[in-house]
């Protein structure tokens, strides 16, 4: 069972209000900002380690941001959910069901999700390296030199220091204890 259907927005939200539980799989600093009401947060990083499911569940529908997550992972969420479930991918994920016009809750007083912090960081720090090695002193070029190779070692390894190092700012930490309670729900 490591193909698992998918279903639209629209219908998605149907069998929402006869009883299915939708199951948000981004990491909690993604959950925290913006979220569907009502669905039910854990993690793909944590899909191993417990059940998405609870007693009662029988119709689960596992969303990421974009779908590609839950489809990359299709086989890891099929057998995390119980044989008893059915078991959908909600297509287009959160981004196809804004765009169909059902309900997100936005919490802005939380902090971007930390890959959009390291793209921000990542190149804001390349344009420096750039514009300071072309104007003061061509020594600068290494900033983005660096911070490329990071990249490169990020993409190779699945390592982020960067993304570690945000992850760590006081901002982000409270978001994390934020988001808590939510995951409990």
């Amino acid at each position: 069972m490591s193909n698992l259907k998918t279903v639209s927005p629209p219908r998605a939200a149907e069998l929402v209000r006869d009883g299915a539980v939708l199951i948000d799989i981004r990491e909690t600093d993604e959950h925290a900002r913006e979220r569907i009401p009502g669905a039910r947060h854990h993690a793909l990083s944590r899909i191993d380690a417990g059940n998405p499911a609870r007693p009662g569940d029988d119709v689960l529908i596992f969303h990421c941001r974009s779908g590609a997550r839950t489809k990359g992972n299709a086989a890891r969420l099929a057998s995390a959910a119980p044989q008893t479930c059915e078991t959908f991918i909600l297509e287009g994920g959160l981004d196809a069901w804004k765009k169909a016009g059902l309900p997100v809750s936005l919490d802005a007083s939380q902090p971007i999700d930390i890959m959009r912090q390291v793209q921000i960081g990542a190149g804001s720090l390349v344009l420096i390296g750039v514009v300071l090695g072309a104007l003061v002193l061509p020594g600068f070029y290494a900033l983005s030199g660096v911070v490329g190779a990071g990249l490169l070692i990020a993409g190779v390894t699945g390592f982020c220091g960067m993304a570690r190092v945000l992850g760590v700012m006081p901002w982000n930490t409270r978001a994390q204890t934020v988001a808590t309670p939510a995951a409990a729900k």
